[in-house]
Formats: C-alpha cells, structure tokens, sequence
C-alpha cells in the first residue's frame, strides 16, 4: 500500500491534478495524484477495474493509505501524444473505443492528445480520471451520465474534443460494432460484482449494466 509519507519525492505534476513522481525504498516508482475526495478516487479506481475487466490495456494502479490518493506504476513512454501514433497504433486503439464510450471516458484522448501513450508496441491509456460519474478536472457529469451511450457518437464527431476524433472519426461502422462488441462479451454479474467489491454503489452498477444494454441496441 502506497503511503507517500515514507516515500521520496522525485518529480513533478503532469496533468491537472496535484501529483507527484514518488520512490519508494526500493527504488520502485509511482505517479500519485491527490483528488477533491474519495469519491473522486474511487470512482477512478472503479473505471479503471472496468478497463481491466474489459480487457483495455491501462496504467496498473496501486491501493494508496490516503483514501483521496490515486496511485499507478510509474512507466517511462515510448510515446505519449496521439499525433505520433502510427496507423497499426491507432488500430489497436480504436478497439477499445466502445470501453471509452461505456465508461463516458470524455477525457479519452487528452486535452493535448496526450492521453494515449505506448510502452513497448502496447498503446494504454493513461489516466481514466475522466470516466464514470466525474469530468477529469472533477467537476460531476449529474444527468450527463446516463443510461445512453451517446459518447458513441460524440467521441467520434464532437469539436469541442479533436483529438478524440481524430483517434476515431475514421472507424467504419464495422469497426465500432467490434469495438461495442468487446464491452457486449462481460457479464453482467461480473459487472455489479466487481463495482460493488470497488465500494460502488447499486446504483452505478445497475447504470453500467444498462449502458451496456443501450450499447447492444445500437
């Protein structure tokens, strides 16, 4: 369990939130945010458990003591911006496109497209502090996030967010279909049980099961 109390500090904030590069004795490297409160923590911790579970590749996150903390495995990029993506990278991911969207990940892409990274040919994404029930800066999503996944559409055509539709304006819609059929594929009871083990609520797990059902009858 990460305490960064015992911890060095070693670098610097990257994103929006309050951060820092930390090492712990043996020279293992974490980036740690500290966010508004533990709901904002747990609800980042609880996307990220539905990346896993979805098969999306994402940072390996730790259990931190501060309960307002996020903590992940530090990794040093090969690249970290979109727009170097190549096109077998921007394939790969785009098959994760329909975990975004399930997820109401708006911050999928980054402010600067620099939320896609890739660490030895695996494309991750790097943060899903925008996912679930708030917006990556923490302000909530309220009726924003619902039961309809129209972040099908919207991550693909919105001009207020570039860089996602530059990652995927240009998935034919078979693409899409595969990209909704991997989030199709995870049982439902996998889904409840799995936010409830995360301190989610009910409520969220009978949310994401609908969304998933909204997804199918796209």
């Amino acid at each position: 369990m990460i305490d960064t109390k015992n911890m060095q500090r070693i670098g610097g904030q990257l994103g929006t939130n309050p951060a820092g590069i930390f090492q712990d004795s043996n020279g293992r490297r974490y980036y740690v945010k500290t966010l508004e409160s533990p709901a904002h923590a747990r609800n980042e911790l609880i996307a990220a458990k539905l990346y896993q579970l979805a098969g999306a590749p994402t940072l390996t996150y730790v259990n931190t003591k501060a309960p307002e903390q996020i903590a992940t495995e530090w990794l040093e990029l090969d690249k970290k911006c979109i727009a170097h993506l190549n096109d077998s990278e921007r394939k790969q991911a785009q098959q994760w496109f329909g975990v975004h969207a399930w997820t109401a990940n708006w911050d999928v892409a980054g402010f600067n497209g620099d939320n896609q990274g890739v660490v030895n040919g695996k494309v991750l994404t790097l943060d899903v502090g925008g996912a679930l029930a708030f917006r990556a800066q923490g302000d909530p999503k309220g009726k924003a996030f619902g039961t309809r996944v129209d972040e099908l559409e919207v991550l693909r055509s919105d001009d207020g967010n570039p860089h996602a539709g530059k990652l995927f304006a240009d998935m034919r819609p078979e693409d899409v279909k595969q990209a909704i059929m991997v989030v199709l594929r995870i049982p439902d009871e996998k889904i409840r049980q799995l936010i409830i083990d995360c301190g989610g609520g009910h409520a969220l797990a009978e949310k994401m099961i609908a969304r998933k059902a909204d997804m199918a009858g796209r």
